[in-house]
């Protein structure tokens, strides 16, 4: 594979998994390669890293794909150099025993060089699982479990604090030392099998699935709890990005209306013709925002990031009042106060609102209970913002209702965290729910943050 096809994929597998990266900045990657060494493979990725990762966010990613298209070695091509020494990945290292092994990453944990040669041999040596004829596949897990590296940990402090106090700032140090060798190895043991991997299987078919989507396109329905963490430390600076750009637009959107009077007193020095209007200052419109959310499992963290973000964004609103419903409808505002621990209102929200009777969702009661109990929440000046994804269980939908609370309301829209390929699959009511209230679909923080945008 010649290096410009190698460039042209590495840019597609960049755009492939998430990453945003133009036609221009490919070709300003492009230019970058004509004034550095290509043989010096990190001035190499320094250079695709400069004109092609826009945040931090993206690196682990654009570091995982430019392992698999410029890897450092290929099989059969990498061996001891003689510079190396004794103690480098050799011949050796096929038929040393495990203790022996274990040593020497020892010596690699506490900083000694030649950490991804070593890694690659243990790879070869215990990686490999055969697959059939012809055949074979490859796992980190074999390799780690072979040599155990998290279990070198007491071993090693005992080396390097010898005679010294325990559990002072000494010990503290040496423990995030070898903890971050630790991770080292095991990075570059899992970029070694991927590289092998993709030589067996191709480099497109493991490059789609060694790479997660960057955090703001991460699907709702299938974050983690880490990934949601990580979500919710992302709303105060996306809500800050989003106050900004709407205090932009509201300050160069349309003028206000003419100012009549000032218009007739210019005109007067032009002999009452009126050669310059004159317009009021613009009041952009604050509207009062309803939020109507499912909180079920199946939707929870969708629900609660949500949350999360328009309350951030909060001084948008005049108002801003929040319900929560299961199979009935309970007011949850009070666990949004400014100042709230993110992680605390949570789990006061779950154990607190009364949000669930019988345990199955059921928007049309929901619906019901809402209209009876808080419809005066929804006025003229009221944006009404449902959540959910209309899978109702085939309980009865409630629709009048539905239509009711959207004629009262100023505007209503409902976001969807399922695609729009699974609506009105199974029991899902979306077409029905949608020909009430405009349905989109909100599936992660990209969608998310461009409807609040258009909503305020």
């Amino acid at each position: 594979m010649s290096l410009l096809d190698r460039h042209v994929g590495f840019v597609h597998a960049l755009r492939t998994a998430g990453l945003p990266v133009s036609l221009a900045e490919g070709l300003d990657a492009a230019r970058a390669l004509q004034v550095i060494d290509l043989a010096e493979r990190e001035s190499l990725r320094a250079a695709y890293a400069a004109t092609l990762v826009k945040r931090p966010s993206h690196r682990p990613g654009f570091d995982t794909l430019f392992d698999l298209w410029f890897p450092a070695s290929t099989t059969g091509l990498y061996g001891p150099r003689p510079e190396d020494g004794p103690d480098a990945a050799g011949p050796d290292l096929e038929t040393a025993a495990v203790p022996e092994l274990r040593d020497r990453l020892a010596e690699l944990l506490l900083g000694a060089d030649g950490m991804n040669e070593f890694a690659r041999a243990m790879v070869e040596r215990f990686g490999r699982q055969p697959a059939g004829p012809g055949r074979q596949n490859w796992f980190s897990y074999s390799v780690l479990r072979a040599l155990s590296p998290e279990t070198l940990m007491a071993r090693l402090l005992a080396e390097v604090l010898a005679g010294q106090e325990r559990g002072g700032l000494a010990e503290k140090v040496a423990r995030q030392r070898i903890g971050e060798n630790t991770r080292r190895f095991e990075d570059a043991v899992s970029t070694d099998v991927r590289r092998r991997i993709a030589e067996d299987s191709g480099i497109e078919r493991i490059a789609r699935s060694a790479v997660r989507p960057p955090l703001e396109q991460l699907d709702f329905l299938r974050v983690t709890k880490a990934d949601l963490s990580r979500l919710r430390r992302e709303v105060q600076p996306l809500a800050r990005r989003l106050a900004a750009r709407l205090t932009v637009k509201h300050r160069l959107g349309r003028r206000g209306r003419l100012d009549f009077r000032r218009t007739v007193r210019a005109s007067l020095s032009s002999g009452g013709v009126p050669l310059t209007t004159f317009d009021k200052p613009r009041r952009p419109h604050k509207p009062e925002l309803v939020i109507l959310c499912d909180t079920s499992d199946s939707v929870a963290s969708f629900a609660h990031f949500t949350l999360l973000l328009t309350y951030a964004l909060r001084e948008q609103f005049t108002k801003v009042r929040a319900f929560g419903f299961v199979d009935t409808v309970d007011e949850i505002t009070r666990f949004f106060v400014p100042g709230a621990d993110v992680a605390e209102s949570m789990t006061r929200l779950a154990k607190e609102a009364d949000m669930v009777r019988f345990g199955r969702t059921n928007y049309g009661n929901a619906f019901e209970r809402f209209a009876e109990r808080y419809g005066d929440a929804v006025g003229p000046k009221t944006s009404l913002l449902i959540l959910g994804d209309a899978r109702s269980n085939y309980q009865p939908p409630a629709l009048e209702t539905l239509k009711r609370l959207s004629r009262e309301a100023r505007h209503a829209y409902w976001l969807n965290p399922e695609p729009v390929s699974q609506w009105d699959t199974g029991d899902s009511l979306a077409t029905s729910y949608g020909g009430v209230v405009p349905m989109h679909e909100c599936r992660n923080v990209v969608q998310l943050a461009a409807f609040i945008e258009e909503l305020a």
